[in-house]
Order: structure tokens, then sequence, then C-alpha cells
């Protein structure tokens, strides 16, 4: 099956309003900037999102989620790094959470990368120590189990997820360059529908089984991106 997309704008077409979309990427690497955008000129409202952070401001410009926060598109934000702490002024997150327009959940990033996991691999939710005694218990469950108090957190999954990688073939399969494998990989097992803008489309065997990180089976749409 060829999954390969002429454009990012027609990748994204089909995100709807309330949707539920992980995004992939640590900082500046592996982020699906690309389809970020193309999301942004979708202009789809009332967003969940689900990434490590929540878009921050660099040089008074948005970048990656802070633009689909900046058009207001976002209702509720999953993350664990909600605050550029070397940042001069406050985000677009930062100006909506204190005004009461936008939900976030805060989460610890080892215990993000779990639930994620846990969505792909069918868990419905784990314990975890993480949080326990802090602003993060708040509304959990608790158990105690051999002395030792622990969260009951729940599995996360989404409509989409849109990550970024290195390469891909026609059938979805696809390559990670060094730490860009993040989030991407376990995102991608975790949705309804993965997009993936990579650099690179190959023909299909064309790919090192080898250095295949993310099966096709588990990714929709791929889409070639220019490096930036």
């Amino acid at each position: 099956m060829n999954k390969v997309f002429s454009s990012v704008d027609e990748a994204v077409a089909d995100v709807f309003d309330s949707a539920v979309i992980m995004f992939g990427g640590f900082a500046e690497v592996g982020v699906p900037t690309h389809l970020i955008e193309a999301l942004a000129r979708k202009g789809a409202r009332n967003i969940t999102t689900i990434a490590n952070e929540c878009g921050v401001s660099f040089q008074r410009k948005a970048v990656h989620l802070g633009l689909l926060v900046g058009n207001h598109q976002v209702k509720k934000m999953y993350a664990s790094y909600p605050v550029a702490a070397s940042a001069q002024q406050q985000s677009a997150f930062e100006q909506q959470y204190r005004a009461g327009q936008i939900e976030f959940e805060l989460v610890p990033q080892g215990t993000l990368a779990e639930r994620i996991r846990a969505g792909g691999a069918g868990i419905p939710a784990f314990l975890t120590p993480t949080g326990v005694g802090t602003v993060v218990e708040k509304g959990k469950q608790k158990m105690t189990i051999d002395g030792r108090e622990y969260l009951l957190e729940h599995a996360l999954k989404a409509d989409f997820a849109f990550i970024r990688a290195y390469r891909a073939d026609h059938e979805g399969n696809l390559v990670y360059r060094r730490s860009a494998r993040n989030y991407n990989p376990i995102m991608a097992t975790a949705a309804k529908v993965t997009i993936a803008e990579v650099e690179e489309i190959v023909l299909t065997g064309e790919l090192d089984p080898e250095a295949v990180v993310t099966p096709g089976i588990f990714v929709h749409r791929v889409v070639e991106v220019k490096k930036r």
C-alpha cells in the first residue's frame, strides 16, 4: 500500500475539531514542524494536545505548538514542560492558562512517555511512585503496596499522531536519526491515524530492515518535507 501524500496540507485535511493529537519531538529535535504549520493553516478548533511541551516563544515569535495555542485552536494540553525557564515574556499558553481559557494537565516526563507507551500496548493503566506528595497527585487514585504509595496513571491514546522521522518508504516504515527517536516511535503506536513528515521517501525495499524503528503497520501517511 502506498501511503505517500503529496503535501502536508493534504495529509492533515481530515483533522477535525475537538480531535486529540499527539505531537512528537523534544525541544527542537524531532518536532513535526511542517505538520503543525499545516494544522495551523487548516484551523481545526478545540484540539487536545499531548506533547512534551506546550509551545514556547523565541524572539517574540511563537513556534511549534505555540502556533496552535496562539491561534486559540487548543482546548486542553497534556505536557511535562509547560514553561521555558529562560523566557523573557509569557508564552501564549501561559497567558491563556492564567486567563482560564485553556486546560492543562502536568505530567512528569517519564510518566508521560509511559502513559503513551501503555496506550499503544493496550495497557489501560499502571502504578508509579512518581508525583506522590506533589501537585501531580491531585484527583488521582492512590494505592499502597509494600508500604509505598503509588499513583494510578491512565494510558493516553489519540485520534492522530503527528511525528517526524528521517526516512520512510512507500509503506510507511520509518527510520529515525539520533535523538529524534524520542517520543515519536511510541506515539506512532498510540493513535488511530499516524502521520509522519520525513526528509526522504524511498521505494519499498530500499530501507535496511535492521534500521527500521517504526514498522509501517503503525503509520498511515507519510509526506516528504524540506530539512530546516
